[in-house]
């Protein structure tokens, strides 16, 4: 009894404050202001107010949109196939206005080069700070060995670039210039991954996220293009990991499963890319004209370009940067602090005035030594408590 009052008694500023009758049409008569759930305590029964902390994702989106978001893109394969096309067609804007194309005897001794285009998208207020790296020269000359090197390059440089700055003083302003995919471009002629394909994703599927193309499928009719998808997704038996889809949660609707199904069973996304818009049953789209028809980039029936689209913006930009800070950018971090700290425990032991020797095992003639001692201190041990006993006899 007496340890109810106290309890009451302690409560009671709260329980006037939740029991305070509220007009109608005030504030804290709203739902939206008052949160209505009952609270046991001394067997009392109080509302609890609204604290507000359901508005954190509020506060997070207001600040994400003000700060605005960067997407790093790498393009990867041959010339001739689509990749500048593509990218105008993605994201509505054309970066390769100046660009120069390269002869046959030009290209010969052509060296595979790093080009960044960087470009500001604004869409309903959300700001994208684009960058698309290009690869030029890549595996177009008469030797390809080890053309992909300067790519593997330029991915550590941009890790090496982030761990100096995320390790500095000044990490408040830190550009994230990481390539968070790299989008590779399979031709639609051939039977299949060639050696050059095989030894790129070999050498770069540990670096960054790698989304295998079909280009130019419009040269392809249905079943080629299922019978290439089929022979491209047997890249698993070479060790390489491509970009994996995030499984879906218990909690996400419908609509959203089944997206993300679709995707998955899409892989590798064959795609046409278009600059140009032409009419189609009454409508101005944009395509390709054929003798025989018109190839609609975002018809589904034709290409994976919406699939595509839908994937790399829409639904799993986000994950595409997790997976590379995550994963990509902490196995090179791992693999740095590693280095550093081995190094550094070698130059301690080379600096160190006394000599750091090996420990040696024991022969055999100071076990036999290490034994002798050991008896003898078993039998000292022996006499001293046969004197302690007789001293106790004596007395």
């Amino acid at each position: 009894m007496l340890q109810e009052k106290l309890v009451e008694r302690l409560l009671c500023p709260r329980v006037r404050t939740a029991r305070q009758k509220v007009k109608p049409g005030s504030i804290l008569g709203t739902h939206e202001t008052r949160h209505q759930e009952k609270v046991t305590a001394g067997g009392f029964y109080w509302e609890k107010q609204y604290v507000g902390f359901a508005t954190l994702p509020k506060q997070v989106h207001r600040k994400s949109v003000k700060k605005g978001f960067d997407f790093t893109l790498m393009v990867a394969g041959e010339s001739g196939m689509g990749k500048s096309t593509l990218i105008n067609s993605l994201f509505l804007t054309d970066l390769y206005k100046d660009r120069k194309l390269l002869n046959a005897e030009e290209r010969i001794n052509q060296t595979v080069e790093i080009i960044k285009h960087t470009v500001d998208i604004e869409e309903k207020g959300v700001k994208l700070k684009l960058t698309i790296v290009d690869t030029p020269g890549f595996g177009d000359a008469v030797n390809n060995n080890e053309c992909w090197k300067p790519i593997t390059d330029y991915i550590d440089q941009q890790f090496e670039q982030y761990f100096r700055d995320e390790s500095g003083l000044n990490r408040k302003n830190i550009q994230d210039n990481r390539v968070h995919c790299c989008l590779y471009f399979i031709p639609p002629f051939g039977h299949g991954l060639r050696p050059v394909d095989v030894e790129f994703m070999k050498a770069l599927h540990e670096k960054v996220n790698i989304i295998p193309l079909i280009a130019k499928a419009d040269c392809l009719t249905p079943n080629e293009i299922k019978k290439l998808k089929d022979r491209v997704k047997e890249i698993d038996k070479f060790g390489i990991k491509v970009y994996q889809f995030p499984e879906c949660d218990s909690d996400e609707d419908e609509e959203f499963k089944q997206l993300d199904k679709e995707l998955k069973e899409c892989t590798p996304f064959a795609v046409i890319g278009s600059n140009t818009v032409v009419e189609a049953r009454g409508q101005r789209v944009r395509g390709r004209l054929y003798p025989w028809g018109i190839v609609e980039v975002e018809n589904q029936s034709h290409c994976d370009f919406v699939k595509l689209r839908n994937m790399l913006i829409r639904s799993h930009m986000h994950d595409l940067k997790d997976v590379t800070c995550d994963v990509h950018y902490e196995n090179y971090r791992a693999q740095c602090i590693q280095e550093m700290t081995s190094k550094l425990a070698q130059d301690n032991r080379m600096d160190s005035p006394v000599p750091i020797l090996p420990l040696s095992t024991p022969d055999v003639e100071t076990e036999k030594l290490i034994r002798m001692k050991d008896e003898e201190l078993k039998r000292m041990q022996e006499m001293l408590n046969k004197m302690q006993q007789q001293m106790h006899k004596d007395q």
